[in-house]
């Protein structure tokens, strides 16, 4: 049986081999490009966003670019990655690298996370894998591999950042190069083979060490974190609905338009005031448009 403590050399051995060919992975990928690409990963698949990404980049590739451009444009862009108020975070990001920070992307944690829409996960995945910073980078997939492998647990219970990092960090190696793959190659188990259903065990490089295999994969009986509710039929879904309309829209939408995407006459008001309030939506005297 191999320990924990060698978790991170077989790691890091296996994403060597077997690590997917990312975009931001490639060498010379700019920092730019990461934040790009971690503000677009957020509770989205890999697959949707590699298209977008590479739009995005070649229509806006530095910070520069982006703060010049209008943010309705940014939302417009945005399309179909969901959570939209991400593009407005994103340009805001880029308006203010280019004001206060020369146009360069920040490469410390601190400074980071003053951009807006930057949290803790980004400021530390922008540090670690545009600039090779040594810190823990913690997302769900590092999570449930460190529940099995290290606690024995199914699955994690709710996020802890406190305790999180530091379960990380005790594994992370001291070497920045080490560091960087222990971080990636980690987060690339738990998505592609330590994944939350069905994990291949078969094909897992650390699957001797592993204590939840080890235990007979006991069910977990801690404290789950709240599901999220269904999107059909959600505020979510009607919010989606209204700003598909206004992207593919380059005049003002007319509220008789707006009241035909949705029956529900409350929600449908509480989504399109939702979407005012959060400014991805403006109100003309002719109807409604992008920021």
């Amino acid at each position: 049986m191999r320990t924990p403590s060698a978790l991170p050399a077989l790691v890091i051995q296996w994403f060597a081999e077997h690590g997917r060919a990312l975009p931001w992975r490639e060498s010379g990928f700019p920092a730019w490009g990461t934040l790009v690409s971690e503000f677009m990963l957020q509770q989205t698949p890999v697959a949707r966003v590699i298209p977008r990404l590479a739009e995005w980049l070649e229509r806006w590739p530095t910070p520069a670019d982006l703060a010049a451009a209008p943010s309705g444009e940014a939302v417009r862009a945005w399309a179909n990655l969901g959570y939209p108020r991400r593009a407005l975070w994103l340009h805001r990001a880029a308006v203010e690298i280019t004001e206060r920070h020369g146009g360069v992307v920040p490469h410390d944690v601190p400074t980071l996370l003053s951009l807006p829409g930057v949290g803790d996960y980004t400021a530390r995945a922008v540090a670690v894998f545009a600039y090779g910073n040594r810190h823990p980078v913690v997302d769900t997939n590092t999570r449930r591999v460190l529940a099995r492998a290290i606690d024995g647990d199914g699955e994690p219970g709710p996020p802890s950042s406190r305790r999180d990092l530091a379960a990380l960090e005790a594994l992370l190696p001291d070497g920045l190069d080490d560091a960087h793959a222990f971080n990636a190659g980690i987060m690339e188990l738990g998505a592609v083979v330590c994944t939350a259903r069905n994990p291949r065990c078969d094909a897992c490089p650390i699957a001797d060490a592993c204590a939840w295999r080890l235990a007979g994969y006991p069910p977990f009986d801690g404290k789950r974190k709240a599901v999220q509710k269904k999107y059909e039929g959600s505020d979510r879904h009607v919010r989606g609905l209204i700003m598909a309309e206004l992207r593919a829209a380059h005049v003002p939408v007319s509220r008789g338009e707006i009241d035909s995407l949705w029956p529900d006459a409350p929600q449908r008001e509480r989504a399109l005031a939702g979407l005012l309030a959060d400014g991805l939506a403006v109100q003309r005297e002719q109807g409604y448009v992008l920021p």
